[in-house]
Parts: structure tokens; sequence; C-alpha cells
């Protein structure tokens, strides 16, 4: 009888980790826009015409970006040789995200337990396992939000870190030669290339890995390490090494220049430090079950993980540093996979049974909470009303100008569109999204806002135009500029909610 509930549980954990994949897969053929997918568009856009020398993928100008990764270098590589358009390739890195993000899942939690249950539940646990309230964010991986970020780069280097620390767990228990201690300083490298902020609760979880591998317990009270890490020494270092060369040739941008990046940085975060308890009560029940864990073995690697990621959270709240919110999923992604494996084998009887219960209930509600993500695949009158309620719709897009605006076309908009109009081959004259390498940065944001602003003389709006080579505008009716009828706008099209484009008839910018 026992045996038979176990197989239960096996197969109702599968049956919903494949359900929740298959709406992911029919979410990456539709691909949902809204956040961040427009300048990860442009950066294959702009690889795809000069894989060397692609420059700032967001405005015309000869800057350095971190947006300039291996893994995008290698998707406009892809886009280069096949001819396949961008949001096709952006399809293709969306699958293979995934793929990465579900395998490694696995791979990591077969290293924490034998129990079949327990991948399939993590995978649930991490999708699902947040809060009432709905929240999406890159690198977050509550299951709407990994809807609309399923083809980040941020998705990909989430899985690799799976991956990484499956392989690190099996290196400290079985001491691994030089080879592998390299490879893994090599992945930590490209995972720290490909999404900073993802490399950041990567590396935490390594140093929780390794801590967990020092036994405080000898007869002298000194710390003595476990056998598989002390075979392995001096290789670990061989690995960061590495790792760290690597960074610092890294051709693209400089990945150390990153330490300096402030500022736009600490206001746009500021975000993830509200609304917590509506953001994260669900995933107190992790909470819980790291505790049952800590009891039973205070060295537990998910526990030191939680720990770290939380020391690192709290610490961004109290010094103004609310980039370092981003670290949210080193404290998240430990508690999720501890409530998934407490729920499989933790406890004995019926306690294990209760909390496999309360799990089952903050599962049923996590997903409600996200229902609205239905909505990225089915027609909306499809839904039922209450889940309606909860979809977002996605953004619209841009593709009505590209039958007139061409690649490399600088346009004149403001903040919103421009964070889309470069995902189809065009410029802006100042970026959607902070961009710490573009010198003229602020310079560029200021003849933005000039531009539009009510009071600002025909001939300094003028300026703007020729000073950057704007060949067209898109703009509202209310969104300021020349007047109605100025000569030096030719109205050429509209699109959605009133928007027009503009081709500006203005000389070439002096020299």
């Amino acid at each position: 009888m026992r045996g038979a509930r176990s197989g239960s549980a096996v197969a109702a954990a599968r049956l919903g980790a494949a359900v929740v994949v298959a709406f992911l897969i029919a979410v990456i053929v539709r691909l949902p826009w809204r956040g961040d997918l427009g300048i990860h568009a442009a950066t294959v856009e702009r690889l795809r015409h000069d894989l060397l020398h692609p420059g700032d993928p967001l405005v015309d100008a000869d800057a350095a970006s971190p947006y300039y990764s291996p893994w995008t270098v290698f998707l406009g590589a892809v886009a280069r040789l096949t001819g396949a358009g961008t949001f096709g390739v952006l399809r293709g890195a969306a699958l293979v995200g995934l793929a990465a993000l579900v395998t490694g899942v696995w791979r990591f939690t077969r290293t924490l337990s034998d129990h079949r249950a327990a991948p399939p539940l993590a995978l649930l646990a991490l999708l699902l396992l947040w809060g009432p309230a709905l929240f999406s964010w890159s690198g977050f991986l509550g299951l709407d939000s990994l809807a609309l970020t399923v083809a980040y780069p941020s998705t990909f280097a989430l899985g690799l870190a799976f991956h990484l620390w499956a392989w690190l767990r099996g290196s400290l228990r079985d001491g691994a030669g030089w080879g592998r201690w390299l490879g893994l300083g090599g992945l930590w490298a490209v995972i720290l290339l490909v999404h900073q902020f993802t490399g950041v609760v990567a590396s935490l979880g390594i140093v929780a890995l390794g801590a967990s591998a020092v036994v405080p317990r000898s007869a002298a009270g000194r710390l003595r390490i476990r056998r598989g890490w002390s075979r392995s020494s001096p290789r670990p270092f061989g690995a960061l090494l590495l790792g760290l060369v690597l960074l610092a040739v890294w051709p693209y941008y400089s990945f150390f220049a990153l330490l300096g990046a402030g500022g736009g940085l600490e206001d746009i975060h500021r975000a993830l430090y509200r609304d917590l308890p509506g953001r994260y009560a669900f995933v107190l029940l992790g909470v819980a079950a790291l505790a049952l864990r800590f009891r039973r073995d205070r060295r537990d690697p998910l526990v030191l993980f939680f720990v770290l990621g939380a020391a690192v959270v709290a610490a961004g709240l109290c010094t103004g540093h609310y980039s370092w919110g981003r670290a949210l999923p080193a404290a998240l992604v430990p508690a999720q996979l501890a409530a998934a494996l407490e729920a499989v084998e933790g406890g004995f009887g019926r306690a294990r049974a209760a909390f496999a219960a309360l799990l089952a209930l903050a599962l049923a509600a996590g997903a409600w909470t996200q229902a609205g993500a239905l909505g990225y695949v089915l027609p909306r009158s499809a839904l039922p009303p209450p889940v309606a309620a909860k979809y977002r719709e996605p953004w619209p897009g841009y593709r009505w100008i590209t039958p007139w605006v061409r690649y490399g076309d600088v346009v004149m908009a403001k903040t919103f569109p421009a964070r889309q109009i470069p995902a189809y081959g065009a410029y802006t004259v100042a970026p959607g999204y902070p961009d710490f390498f573009l010198p003229d940065e602020a310079a560029r944001e200021a003849a933005v806002r000039r531009y539009f602003a009510p009071g600002t003389p025909r001939a300094a709006r003028l300026e703007v135009l020729r000073r950057y080579g704007v060949r067209w505008v898109v703009a509202r009716p209310g969104d300021g500029g020349p007047r109605p009828g100025d000569p030096a706008l030719r109205e050429v099209a509209r699109g959605l909610r009133g928007q027009v484009l503009y081709e500006a008839r203005v000389s070439a910018p002096r020299s």
C-alpha cells in the first residue's frame, strides 16, 4: 500500500512537471514580449551584421556592451550563418535555455536525493512556490516570469548554474582530476559573462557547496576536510584562477569594469524590495524545511546557500545597494528545493504526509496566482473570466515601422518605444535601458527630453535631429515635439495606440 502511494506521488510529480514544460514550449512558439526582449534581439541583430565589432546594441555609437556575452555571440553567429530571423534565433535560444534549466535542476536535485519524485517536484517548487502577488523579473523562476524571460540569457545562465552545482557536488565527492576542475572554472566564467547577476547566484552556490565539504569535527576541535575535497586541492584554486583569467580576457567588454556600475542600477532594483510577503510568502514553507534540514545536518549545503543569499540581500537593503537584491534567487532556490525534498524524504509517517499536503496546497495557490500566464498560449476569449482577469497583455512591438525604417537608421523616440525599436535593427537617440559603457548616455537622454519638452524652440529641436542623424521620429500626438504640420516632419504611417511614424526632413549632421 505504501509503495502504491509512493508510486502515485512520483507519477503526479512527473505529470505536473511535464505539463509546465509543455506549457513553456508552447510559450516559446508565441514568444510573448514584455520587458527586456528588445535589447536581446537588438544584440543578436548587431552581431549578425558585425560579429567582431558590433558597437553599442541600442544607439549608433562605437561602445562596448555587457550584452555581448559568449551566448549572444554564439546566437549572432547562428543568425549570420543561417540567415534565420532574429526572433527565430531567440526561439531557438529559449528552447536551449529551457532544456539547460530542466536538465540542470534534474541533475542537481539528484545529487541531493535519490527519491524518484524529487527532481520533478523540485522543478514544480521552483516555478510555483512563490507568493499570492504576481512578480516577474529576469533571473527569477516563477512560471509567469519564466514565460516572459525564457529567451533571455539569464535563463540559459541559470540552467548552466544548476549543472555547475551538480558537477561541483560530484567533484567534491569523488576527488576529481584537473580536467574536471578546470572545466568548472571555465563554466563559472561563462555564467558570469552571460548574465552577471546569475553569476553572483552561481558563485554563492559554489561557496555554499564548498563550505559544506568542510567538516568541523576532530578530536582537537580543528576543521578537517572531507575526502573528495582534500584529494582535489589545489585544483579548485586552479579552477578559480582560470575563471578569473577568462573573465579578464573576454574581448567584447570589460567584466571587472562592471563592478563600478551604480546609480541607475540601484534605482531600478529598489523595486525588488517591495511587497516581499506578497511575492514570496509561500517560500516560507521552504524556510521551515531548511530549519528541519539544519537540525539534521549543521553543514547542509542548501542551508548554507540560503544563509549566504539572504545575507547579501539584507546587506543590499541596509546599505542602499538595491542591485544586490538580484541575489534573491540564492535564497529562494535553496528554500524551494528544500520544500520539495522535505515532502518526499523528510521526517516520518504522518509528519512527512502533512508537509507534503501543505506543499501541495502551496503549489496549487502558486499556480492559481500565475494562471494568467495561460493567456500567452491561449486566446483571451478561451480563458475563464477569473483567469482572464489575471492575464497581462504582452507588448505589441514595432514591426509596423519596418517597411520604412531600415537597419542602422536612427529613430527619435521616448523611453518605452526605445526599449523595442532596436530589436528591428534601427538605433534610437538615447538607450531605453541603462548603458554603462556609453560615455555620452546622459547627453543623449537630455537631448531626447529637450526634443519632446513643450517649451523647446523649434531650432533647438531640429539641432537635436541633426546632431544625432535622426531619420525617423516615433511619437504620440501628446508626446510633444514640433507642432502638427511642421515641414521638418512628414507623417509616414500610424501604428497602435495612436503612435505615428514621421520622416525627419533635416539636413545631415554637421561635422
